[in-house]
């Protein structure tokens, strides 16, 4: 089996351990392919390398479908870690932004205490966000459990969904198969990875959505908060990249926030 070596001098401690926790957390039967571990090191990840193919619109179906099988394996609770992981992390390799976790009774909580009020603090930090981002991510964490939608137990999630992280690949009869790649897993609810995917428009992301709700239907008004699950990686992009993610966050905290 050939190997791809990810590594970066200096990582965070236990950094690449936490990742390969995920990638085989994400591991479940009927679930999508995943990157398999092969080695981990304190600066360096070991992954059998995945030969990229065009994808395809069965391919697309066929990962929705699978994608719900794996959030329906569930996690602890909202914010749990996958087991071994002791600190999530969300962002690239070479600037990763710590991703606080806990056991959270419900997913607004969650998302208020371990998502939006932390990337807004780290935004402060760096001189990205001011006072006014502030007092609007207030806003929208007061109006959170009026935004969620029904309730749902945690999913088992990927946690960084975007296009980049879902890799087509060739599978065992030639054709092509989508697989999961640089996961910040975690417990957390199900809107929010099909969210990432639309993000940055990942591809046949129609398709994925039919698969998906052939094997789990998605609540009613789902699409209607999409946008509230982008907030957060649209914040992180904010709070890494600055530009235009900074006005594109303000514009949907106003939205959401009222």
């Amino acid at each position: 089996m050939e190997t791809f070596r990810k590594s970066r001098a200096g990582a965070p401690a236990g950094f690449f351990d936490t990742e390969a926790a995920g990638l085989r957390w994400l591991t479940v039967d009927g679930g999508p392919r995943v990157a398999r571990v092969l080695e981990t090191g304190p600066g360096h990840l070991d992954l059998e390398r995945l030969d990229a193919a065009p994808p395809t619109a069965a391919a697309a179906r066929a990962f929705g479908g699978r994608l719900a099988t794996l959030h329906d394996a569930g996690a602890p609770a909202f914010g749990a870690l996958p087991p071994h992981a002791e600190q999530g992390w969300f962002g690239p390799l070479d600037d990763p932004l710590a991703m606080p976790a806990g056991a959270f009774e419900d997913w607004p909580t969650f998302y208020a205490e371990a998502r939006l009020r932390p990337i807004v603090a780290q935004g402060l930090e760096r001189g990205v966000l001011g006072r006014r981002d502030a007092e609007a991510m207030e806003a929208v964490c007061r109006v959170l459990p009026d935004l969620a939608g029904p309730p749902d137990s945690p999913a088992r999630l990927h946690g960084d969904l975007w296009s980049g992280n879902l890799m087509w690949t060739a599978d065992d009869d030639g054709g092509t198969e989508a697989a999961l790649i640089d996961p910040a897993a975690h417990g957390g609810h199900r809107e929010t990875d099909l969210a990432m995917l639309a993000l940055f428009g990942a591809p046949h992301l129609d398709e994925i959505l039919v698969g998906y709700d052939a094997v789990h239907p998605l609540a009613a008004g789902w699409e209607d908060r999409v946008a509230l699950h982008q907030l957060y990686p649209l914040a992180v992009h904010a709070v890494l990249f600055g530009g235009g993610y900074v006005d594109g966050t303000r514009r949907s905290m106003a939205a959401l926030g009222g």
